[in-house]
């Protein structure tokens, strides 16, 4: 098997509130066929601006394990958690490469809404990326899966998850997570705000406010060449938040 491309070329980190990754980047062993994973330009940048070397990383949405990969790249430690046990199956199978980074890499299968085995203040930074509410059915019949609840169900269960973060966070320790907003009937629920709410209720400080381009959306092709009364929701949120017990 040939040697896999590890890095990619002539990175940059982002130094505005405005990120566009046309191209969404194809080194290690990432790729666009699991639906909505994000682009591993989005962890790599908040990986790389918000910890150290050997810094704690949680991703409590897996997925297909592109914040892991990104991690063990980057010569971090962490944790990755998701319901469904094939995606933990799936991101084993996509960080099975050797790397000159010594790293410590887990994966589990649990709740995002209860991390009970992950100690409090052991992590340096939350970077995750959540459903965006029942959009995309992640598994058929799965009762922890928050991609199939409703969207006020959603929120809900979304206050649990920042709680979460929030303990398991060191002092000082940052959350970063990507989410849209979606449309229903032609008008937009503002999803992205909304969740974003949850955390600073729980007593995150907003920090950044990231507004990502999204390139290649499947419900652009599907209203391709039809006629529409709305406009295409063409933008995700990143949101950085910060733990300060004292407020500041």
């Amino acid at each position: 098997m040939s040697a896999i491309k590890l890095q990619p070329e002539n990175f940059k980190l982002e130094d505005t509130t405005i990120w566009s990754f046309p191209d969404r980047g194809s080194w290690g062993t990432h790729s666009g066929k699991y639906r909505g994973n994000w682009s591993p330009y989005v962890p790599r940048n908040l990986i790389l601006r918000y910890t150290r070397k050997n810094g704690w990383v949680l991703d409590q949405f897996l997925g297909s394990g592109t914040t892991l990969i990104e991690a063990k790249l980057l010569g971090r430690n962490a944790i990755g958690v998701d319901v469904n046990p094939n995606s933990i199956k799936l991101s084993n199978s996509n960080l099975h490469f050797t790397y000159q980074e010594t790293s410590k890499i887990f994966t589990k299968q649990g709740n995002a809404r209860q991390l009970s085995f992950i100690k409090d203040q052991s992590i340096d930074l939350v970077c995750t990326h959540p459903p965006y509410a029942d959009i995309i059915h992640y598994s058929q019949d799965i009762p922890e899966d928050i991609s199939l609840l409703t969207y006020e169900d959603f929120l809900q269960a979304m206050e649990d998850v920042a709680g979460e973060s929030y303990r398991v966070l060191k002092e000082g320790g940052i959350c970063a997570f990507m989410i849209g907003d979606i449309r229903r009937k032609g008008y937009v629920l503002p999803l992205g705000m909304n969740t974003m709410q949850k955390f600073t209720d729980v007593g995150f400080i907003l920090k950044e406010i990231i507004i990502k381009e999204q390139h290649n959306c499947r419900s652009a092709d599907y209203w391709d060449g039809r006629e529409k009364t709305f406009l295409m929701l063409a933008h995700e949120y990143i949101f950085v938040l910060e733990k300060r017990n004292d407020g500041s």
